[in-house]
């Protein structure tokens, strides 16, 4: 008698075959996962490999955001995480960073009708003002326009580190202490959360990240904890609805234990 592939390979197998319409009604039959949260990577190498400048990736790749989004709305998610410019990006060259700048900028204003139109709401997670003053204006002014819309929370993590972000909470609470708000013996993990930039966000369900890189960047350290982790090869611009959804349809084939058994 043949023994059956694991049921994840045999997920993986059927769901090759199947297209973005079929797809997504199989995901919207099970229990979807309320928080993904995306390591959006790849826009570089997508670029170099067509022979084009970098800038060309990038601004395929807000394509894919936008793509990405809209089918996260579909599925019925409530939190998208998707991290667009970390602490660390400012390393690169100063030409890159000031077009990545300008197309967040532009990005950003262009996004808002259809936010608007799909009751999609920003927030925006990181240091925030250490970013040029136009893109801070931006990002603060498609904040408040969105900030009553009830639908999709879409969270775009822009000059984020998690080692930042801990540290942030680390001081607030120092501070709380120092105040005699708090015993140093008493702080507790849901002082510590309520100290993070997520501080009213579930915890990611999911974590993807695209280009075949296996690490998680300073991403959510804190809250990642218990997310399960979705690896894929392909790059962030060729990345679209339907990876989205046999990325969710692998989740909910696996089995969550939270460290038990």
């Amino acid at each position: 008698m043949a023994v059956k592939p694991p049921l994840i390979a045999r997920l993986s197998t059927d769901l090759a075959t199947l297209g973005e319409p079929e797809l997504l009604d199989l995901v919207r039959s099970r229990p979807v996962p309320q928080h993904v949260a995306v390591i959006m990577d790849g826009n570089g190498r997508w670029a170099t490999g067509r022979g084009l400048p970098r800038v060309a990736g990038h601004r395929e790749g807000v394509k894919a955001a936008r793509a990405v989004t809209r089918a996260a709305d579909a599925l019925g998610l409530r939190y998208l995480t998707l991290y667009a410019f970390s602490t660390e990006n400012w390393s690169r060259p100063v030409q890159e960073v000031s077009m990545l700048m300008s197309l967040l900028e532009r990005s950003i204003h262009d996004e808002l009708p259809e936010l608007m139109e799909r009751n999609v709401r920003l927030r925006v997670i990181g240091r925030t003002e250490g970013v040029p003053a136009p893109v801070q204006r931006g990002i603060n002014h498609v904040v408040r326009e969105t900030a009553r819309n009830s639908g999709l929370t879409l969270l775009m993590a822009f000059n984020y580190g998690g080692r930042d972000e801990l540290l942030d909470a680390v001081r607030s609470l120092a501070r709380r202490v120092a105040l005699g708000e708090l015993k140093p013996d008493e702080i507790c993990e849901r002082d510590v959360s309520a100290g993070l930039y997520t501080r009213d966000v579930p915890d990611p369900d999911l974590l993807i990240r695209t280009s075949g890189e296996m690490r998680v960047s300073n991403f959510l350290l804190w809250q990642i904890a218990y997310t399960e982790l979705c690896f894929t090869p392909t790059l962030w611009p060729d990345f679209g609805p339907a990876d989205l959804y046999r990325a969710v349809a692998e989740f909910q084939g696996r089995t969550r234990r939270f460290g038990g058994v």
